[in-house]
């Protein structure tokens, strides 16, 4: 009878967050899934439908949460120095409900004040957009530290599953509580979810920090540089480098279908609104497989050498293109094309690439001996929100300038998609030096060569 297999311990003896603990980092997820869901769902249809406003204004708003989000880095920073990420992620999810419960009213407004309405909507999304970064940072940089190098592709997988789980839930909840619908519910609800969600982040953050363990960092008791420090060492880094470069290339690639799939399935293919809606569950379900098949997986792998999930990472990828180069196919061939299997596919590419990105980020925040895992992830953190809020963009208006261009859909959603399978076969090839074992090895001996860092940042 084999003896059970002890838990896995930092340097200090710790044994680092299980599985109830990864739950609960994954419970703040949820929360904050479920109040963006507010901002960027709810609030933008009522401001294009209820109040006619041009689509260009909630979409602006959007924008603008991710752009305020290049800020990621220095909160990320401060949760290092400060040694308390819970009163930082607490923090983050109360600021992001009071954004909230601003930007609803802010839309209510809008239909009788509609300048002095739009200067509280920019406001409350800044504070949305500072309450993701905040918060999201902050419990990242915590899971980071506080799981064993074997559990990160699963415990990516789990509180991403959960995320998209809060989505869907309050997606489903608030549209349950908004019938019949009228501005003054809609205030209601979106105050008692800002409330609910804060609770859930507080509670579920409650005495957590005290559990993590020490994972990757030799230097835990030594204080954080200063923030342009920091930040120039992971630039000057290469190994930093080339991995924020892999993520903005990657996420640009991932979120240019987000605004233009149904678009392309109503137009090319005829298919009504509900059928389109459905095509998009079909994509949301190859990434929750994909998700769920990484982070099985993944754990195998991912504790047994440094670049356990790079595989993973590069796979997903190029899955991903596969899926988009077909979608290519399919614009200008149009029906019988297996459209919903094709969806399905691009959405496990999509899954397994993000876990498995996301794993191997958790792993690198953790390998830097003078920074730590708030500051890295910060900055890596900007760089999926922007690429996030220009892939979005860019495939909405590349639709448009291409179907001007080409006067037909088919080809110029073709064109889109095809750039777009270009975007993620070039991520690939970056995520083969930016998330190999040499990638871990250069960001963790970097600091031992002080005279070296010198000359670089002379």
């Amino acid at each position: 009878m084999h003896a059970p297999r002890p838990a896995p311990q930092d340097a200090t003896g710790k044994a680092g967050f299980g599985w109830l603990a990864i739950i609960r980092i994954g419970l703040v997820q949820a929360a904050i899934g479920a109040l963006v869901m507010l901002a960027t769902t709810v609030l933008n249809r009522v401001m294009v439908v209820e109040l006619a406003l041009a689509a260009a204004i909630p979409a602006g708003l959007v924008a603008w949460h991710y752009g305020v989000q290049l800020a990621r880095p220095l909160w990320g920073h401060a949760s290092d120095r400060g040694g308390r990420r819970t009163a930082w992620i607490v923090g983050g999810v109360g600021l992001l409900g009071l954004g909230g419960l601003l930007a609803t009213q802010a839309t209510i407004w809008m239909a009788s004040a509609f300048a002095p309405a739009l200067a509280l909507a920019v406001l409350a999304y800044a504070l949305i957009g500072a309450g993701v970064g905040a918060g999201g940072t902050s419990a990242l940089a915590l899971l980071a530290s506080g799981v064993a190098p074997q559990r990160r592709a699963a415990a990516a997988a789990l509180t991403w599953i959960m995320m998209v789980a809060g989505i869907v839930a309050s997606a489903i909840s608030v549209g349950q509580l908004l019938k019949p619908f009228s501005f003054t519910r809609l205030l209601l609800v979106a105050g008692g979810l800002a409330l609910v969600m804060v609770l859930v982040a507080a509670l579920a953050t409650f005495r957590l920090e005290r559990q993590a363990g020490r994972f990757g960092h030799a230097a835990a008791d030594a204080p954080a540089p200063a923030f342009a420090a920091a930040l120039a060492e992971i630039w000057h880094e290469p190994a930093a480098r080339r991995f924020t470069i892999f993520i903005f290339v990657s996420m640009i690639a991932f979120s240019m279908q987000d605004l233009i799939l149904e678009p392309f399935a109503g137009l090319v293919f005829g298919l009504a609104p509900g059928e389109s809606t459905q095509l998009g569950g079909q994509h949301q379900g190859g990434i929750l497989v994909g998700m769920i098949l990484t982070g099985i997986g993944g754990s195998a792998f991912s504790g047994k050498r440094p670049d356990g999930l790079r595989a993973w990472v590069i796979g997903g990828c190029l899955v991903s293109a596969l899926g988009l180069g077909a979608l290519g196919l399919a614009a200008v061939s149009g029906p019988p094309w297996p459209l919903g299997l094709n969806v399905f596919v691009l959405g496990l590419g999509n899954g397994v690439f993000a876990v498995a990105a996301i794993g191997t980020m958790m792993g690198l925040a953790g390998a830097g001996k003078t920074t730590r895992e708030g500051v890295r992830m910060g900055v890596w953190g900007a760089s999926q929100a922007i690429a996030f809020g220009l892939g979005g963009l860019s495939g909405a208006l590349g639709v448009d300038l291409a179907r001007r261009a080409l006067g037909a859909a088919g080809p110029a959603f073709q064109l889109v998609f095809a750039i777009e399978a270009s975007a993620f076969v070039l991520a690939a090839l970056l995520a083969v030096r930016a998330t190999g074992s040499a990638a871990i090895r250069s960001i963790s001996m970097a600091e031992t060569r002080p005279e070296r860092a010198g000359e670089r940042f002379a």
